[in-house]
């Protein structure tokens, strides 16, 4: 259990992808780690793509994101939404400049794009925002996992497995 005690947030809100939420949430918990799903409303139940559901542990404005160790924030349509709200967009800022671990996958990065975190940063994402990532300055790579620094960065679900090795392997390193 590498990450024991270890706190993340998982940002939530509707039409995630399924598997980009739901598969990180699962393995950081095996490897000992608490697990906060985040959305805009506390309670509230947020359904994929595919219509798994996710019920939320708190709300956008509840965390502090000095009590916690890392974020992710899940593909599908969901990065679009929680990209306008402003408090997401503060979280992700205050991760960048702590260089706490940030997990993105698939249309994750448009979040990390309106926070304005990506300029000179090599990542990779779905290619379908590959034109977006250039455009706010980052090193775009067709991999299925890029690091730089403590920002984890993957395309979509068949790279979950190297994603979610990489991004434990940096927690462990960040946190040590």
């Amino acid at each position: 259990m590498k990450l024991k005690g270890k706190k993340v947030i998982q940002l939530a809100s509707g039409d995630f992808e399924d598997l980009e939420l739901w598969y990180p949430v699962l393995r950081l918990q095996e490897e000992g780690a608490i697990v906060d799903i985040v959305a805009e409303k506390k309670g509230e139940h947020y359904i994929g793509k595919y219509g798994v559901p996710v019920k939320s542990d708190l709300t956008f404005d509840e965390v502090n994101p000095d009590d916690y160790d890392a974020l992710l924030v899940p593909g599908g349509w969901s990065p679009d939404k929680l990209r306008r709200y402003e408090s997401i967009l503060n979280m992700v800022r205050i991760f960048n400049e702590s260089k706490k671990p940030i997990g993105q996958i698939c249309h994750a990065g448009w979040v990390l794009i309106s926070a304005k975190i990506l300029n000179g940063k090599t990542v990779t994402s779905t290619p379908g925002i590959k034109d977006d990532m250039e455009n706010a300055g980052a090193i775009w790579v067709n991999e299925p996992v890029v690091v730089d620094g403590h920002l984890v960065s993957s395309r979509r679900p068949p790279d979950l497995p190297d994603y979610m090795r990489e991004f434990i392997r940096v927690m462990v390193e960040k946190n040590n």
